[in-house]
């Protein structure tokens, strides 16, 4: 999964869910500006960060994501963030962020950095250890939709759909997080159909996503009838209803009971 441009896209538009994942009132993002930095003169960019726009007692935020093992991602953070601090001369003081999905991938050696940790300049994040995604702010139990497994995931996505139409009053920001959300499962079910990620969506919300946007002009270009046909039995066994399938695909009712009868 391309989880560092799905993180860019989530700390770009709706940067309060850092500061909710660093413990901070998601309202400090207003003052602050997010985007990734290439250093000059070095191979280095940043991952993000998070750059004050006022106030000089506000820390810059320096946001790298690791999903995978690296044991040289202290000494290549601490390098890029003080190469930063060398070329830009900034009056704030500054803070590292490194975000896992789980411990076991945090395999570095940080007895030349162990200061940093001590003083949590730098601290770390395991989204597995954030606790139950039901209990959790939107936007970080959208985080944890990264890192589920495939069974859940799919549970996950239909009950932050739900939250999203519940919880976010802004239509503009529910179009970004639902489309989020679909990026997500994209990324997670490579195989899975354009049909199949649609079902997950409500008809009200599905309209506003990509997908469907998408997958209207496919189906008037390829008179998708049989492609339709053929998804209702994995949707099924996905736990999604005859009902529901029906109003997700633009089917009947007897059409989705005679496909899924075909399959047995």
């Amino acid at each position: 999964m391309k989880t560092d441009s799905i993180f860019y896209r989530l700390f770009q538009e709706f940067p309060g869910v850092f500061f909710e994942l660093i413990g901070n009132p998601p309202q400090t993002a207003e003052i602050y500006q997010f985007s990734s930095i290439e250093i000059k003169q070095t191979a280095f960019r940043i991952d993000g960060v998070f750059l004050p726009t006022q106030d000089e007692q506000n820390p810059i935020y320096f946001v790298e994501v690791q999903f995978q093992p690296d044991t040289e991602i202290y000494s290549r953070l601490v390098s890029e963030i003080f190469l930063y601090l060398r070329q830009n001369q900034p009056k704030n003081t500054w803070r590292g962020i490194v975000i896992y999905p789980t411990r076991s991938l945090d395999t570095a050696d940080i007895k030349n950095y162990s200061e940093f940790f001590t003083s949590q300049r730098i601290s770390r994040i395991y989204l597995d250890e954030l606790g139950e995604t039901a209990s959790l702010p939107i936007g970080i139990a959208t985080i944890k939709l990264i890192i589920e497994d495939e069974d859940k995931a799919i549970i996950t996505a239909r009950e932050l759909i739900n939250r999203t139409q519940q919880e976010i009053s802004s239509e503009l920001q529910q179009r970004q997080l639902l489309e989020l959300v679909e990026t997500i499962l994209v990324y997670k079910f490579p195989t899975m159909s354009r049909k199949e990620i649609e079902s997950m969506f409500s008809l009200s919300d599905l309209k506003q996503t990509k997908v469907y946007q998408e997958g209207r002009e496919e189906g008037r270009e390829e008179g998708s009838l049989e492609a339709k046909l053929e998804a209702v039995p994995r949707l099924l066994g996905l736990g999604l209803t005859v009902e529901q399938i029906s109003l997700a695909l633009d089917l009947t009712i007897e059409q989705v009971k005679q496909a899924a009868q075909l399959q047995r």
